[in-house]
């Protein structure tokens, strides 16, 4: 899987790639992360990827120019049927575990990271895919949404984590919030870790799991309890 991202900050991705499951993915080889810097797609001294809006308004909209050479650098000559190139932006579909689920039997995703007022309509309207937003809710830029695409996609990959069940018993996955986990020691400051869990019966504890999945999901996101599924 390969993805490339778009942005006229690509110093704030350093961090976020050398540590925890991306590192180890990419070291795997399961997983490749190029950064584009759209400012290398300028075509003036001073290296300007925005400008101000027609009709007027405040702020600054990225230009079409750069972004589109930028994508047809990253598709190369022919568009692979097996690519999207995906814009973050507060006008897209809200991220869900289903779309990442979606998004890592995807070979190829570009990324382009919003950002000021937004981008020209016309690489939305001519070369964008897919538009998502992770909330309702605005940031300073997409790069924060990207690296949440990236990393909720990563993780899915065959081989990214530790513990290949892991990705299937977590919240969101089955449709429910996840169950209460416990730890050693089995009592803290007087606090008890439920006996069920003690037990080694394995039956009684998925029961346990559930019954407590659904309490959970029904006091914090109720609306999840009316979809389809349950």
């Amino acid at each position: 899987m390969r993805f490339d991202i778009i942005t006229v900050f690509p110093e704030l991705f350093t961090g976020v790639l050398d540590f925890g499951i991306l590192r180890r993915a990419r070291q795997a080889g399961l997983v490749d992360v190029r950064i584009i810097n759209l400012r290398d797609f300028a075509t003036d001294k001073h290296r300007s990827v925005d400008d101000r809006p027609y009709g007027g308004g405040e702020g600054m909209v990225l230009m079409p120019g750069p972004l589109f050479e930028a994508i047809e650098l990253c598709r190369g000559k022919e568009a692979s049927p097996d690519s999207q190139v995906v814009l973050t932006t507060p006008q897209g579909k809200t991220w869900t575990q289903e779309m990442a689920v979606q998004f890592s039997g995807i070979a190829h995703t570009i990324l382009i990271c919003g950002r000021y007022e937004g981008v020209d309509q016309r690489v939305v309207d001519g070369i964008v895919d897919r538009e998502v937003s992770i909330g309702d809710f605005i940031l300073t830029g997409g790069e924060i949404a990207a690296m949440v695409v990236l990393d909720s996609v990563v993780r899915l990959l065959p081989g990214a984590l530790g513990n290949t069940d892991s990705a299937v018993n977590e919240s969101f996955s089955s449709g429910l919030l996840d169950y209460p986990q416990y730890t050693r020691p089995a009592e803290f400051r007087g606090l008890r870790v439920p006996e069920v869990l003690l037990s080694g019966d394995h039956g009684r504890i998925e029961s346990w799991r559930k019954e407590k999945a659904l309490e959970r999901t029904g006091q914090h996101r109720p609306e999840m309890l009316r979809k389809p599924n349950h």
